[in-house]
């Protein structure tokens, strides 16, 4: 007699949560590269533009806090942003450890841009506001949750 495998089990592919927040990041990322190549930026170097709009200048550290990335992962995104134009890296002057990211007026011009993508996304995807409001939230409190046990 054979063995019957168990497919909504515990280890079900369809079950896990990881599986599903990987396919939608992907998913969700690929809405936005049609988006973002004519600007020349990749999803992580929008992310890191995005951060310096709302929050510029910034030191790497305070960059890499703000995105959940390590200096080691930002330092190229930064590079190749610095090498496009958009922003500058300098030793801060009171700091000489700390270097500063600032955003050049190329790169300050291409937020005018940037403001058309948020309702682009959302028409793209098809979904009410709303529902990605709460989509959001339930993501952040994920993101909450996960980072002690990742710790």
């Amino acid at each position: 007699m054979s063995e019957q495998v168990d497919i909504a089990g515990p280890l079900a592919l369809e079950q896990q949560v990881c599986f599903a927040l990987s396919v939608a990041a992907r998913s969700v990322v690929a809405v936005y590269r049609p988006l973002l190549e004519p600007m020349g930026l990749t999803h992580p170097q929008y992310l890191v533009m995005l951060a310096l709009w709302q929050h510029a200048p910034l030191s790497v550290r305070e960059l890499s806090g703000l995105l959940q990335l390590d200096p080691g992962t930002l330092s190229p995104l930064l590079k190749r942003l610095e090498a496009s134009g958009y922003l500058r890296r300098q030793r801060d002057p009171a700091d000489e450890r700390s270097l500063a990211v600032t955003l050049t007026a190329t790169g300050q011009a291409l937020r005018s841009r940037a403001e058309l993508i948020p309702p682009a996304v959302v028409q793209r995807l098809g979904l009410p506001i709303e529902e990605l409001q709460r989509l959001h939230a339930s993501l952040t409190q994920v993101i909450a949750a996960a980072r002690p046990v990742a710790g």
